[in-house]
């Protein structure tokens, strides 16, 4: 079977210093499991360590949905007409969110977390619960005219939010991404620069290993659908990667697959055959909350927005009991 490589067009070539040994961490963090793998001095470990949980505890104590202390958790619970300052990590993640949103004409929403409660995919009354329904048509329409983005207000000089009254801000979709790209740039501000991170399946590394390989990695397939091509390898020098699919969280209704891939613009999950969508970036937080917008708009409209944004895109698409492949211009150029 053939084998793909993706290389990244710009390659640094220093390699680690000879004193460097390859350094295995990881752990929990966010519902998942998270690692790192450093070239670094022999000594460096447990700072390492410690350094990089303080980036994940970062992450978890402002942007989780479920811990009920975070600072995400008390903006979605309190009264309306109550300012919020925000953090700084949270109020870049959602600032960048929220243009992701403008972006995609709405495909992408961090404020569509009552979307997300109602169909199950939140952090109470989940859908693999006995007492779990799911939601009426009428419930959901109800949710997206009331339009939560349009009424979130972001004061930006102030770095502050207004809860306007019901507003449920979910990050789910980009804060896995951002933490990925925290822990690059604390490795970094360390003086480490051959890394590999990686938090559930989206990741980041840069430089190489001792002997000079870049960090490969097998982009993520749809299980149990043979993608026929064979597997696909990307250099990830320089490089992080994300995957949105159908696939990770999803329960059967009306004889369809209810996927975590909702459509904030009709209030349903997706029907329109992506199993998923890869897009590499530089950076993690940008992949990760792009592959989510790209999977919601689709093959034509989703695949406009990549050749608009250059970005390096994979569909993969359920055709005739398989999959179809299609892959943005930028991708393509990155294909050995």
């Amino acid at each position: 079977m053939r084998r793909r490589v993706l290389v990244p067009l710009a390659i640094a070539p220093a390699l680690p210093p000879r004193t460097s040994m390859l350094h295995e961490l990881g752990g929990a963090t966010m519902g998942t499991t998270w690692s790192a793998r450093v070239m670094a001095p022999p000594d460096t470990r447990p700072a390492m360590l410690e350094a990089l949980q303080r980036q994940l505890d970062l992450v978890v104590a402002q942007m989780s949905h479920w811990e009920r202390d975070s600072n995400l958790s008390r903006f979605n619970s309190a009264p309306a007409g109550n300012w919020h300052r925000l953090p700084d990590a949270f109020f870049t993640v959602l600032s960048y969110a929220l243009e992701v949103a403008e972006d995609s004409g709405g495909a992408y929403d961090p404020c569509a977390g009552a979307l997300v409660n109602a169909w199950g995919f939140g952090a109470r009354q989940r859908y693999n619960e006995a007492n779990f329904y799911a939601p009426l048509p009428a419930a959901t329409q109800a949710i997206v005219a009331r339009a939560d983005r349009q009424r979130l207000q972001l004061d930006r000089a102030s770095r502050r939010a207004l809860q306007a009254g019901g507003v449920q801000i979910d990050l789910s979709s980009v804060a896995k991404g951002y933490a990925v790209d925290l822990l690059a740039r604390c490795l970094e501000a360390h003086g480490l620069f051959h890394y590999l991170v990686e938090i559930g399946g989206e990741l980041r590394g840069a430089g190489t290993k001792a002997d000079g390989q870049p960090w490969w990695v097998a982009l993520e397939g749809v299980p149990g659908a043979g993608e026929g091509a064979g597997p696909t390898m990307v250099a990830l020098h320089g490089l992080a990667i994300a995957t949105s699919g159908d696939y990770r969280r999803y329960f059967e209704h009306g004889g369809r697959r209810a996927s975590h891939t909702l459509d904030p613009r009709t209030g349903a999950p997706i029907r329109n055959d992506v199993a998923s969508v890869t897009v590499l970036h530089a950076e993690c937080m940008a992949a990760d909350a792009l592959s989510t917008a790209l999977s919601v708009m689709g093959p034509e409209e989703g695949l406009a927005l990549a050749e608009r944004r250059k970005l390096a895109a994979r569909f993969l698409l359920r055709h005739d009991g398989g999959l179809r492949e299609v892959v943005s211009s930028a991708y393509q150029e990155l294909l050995q």
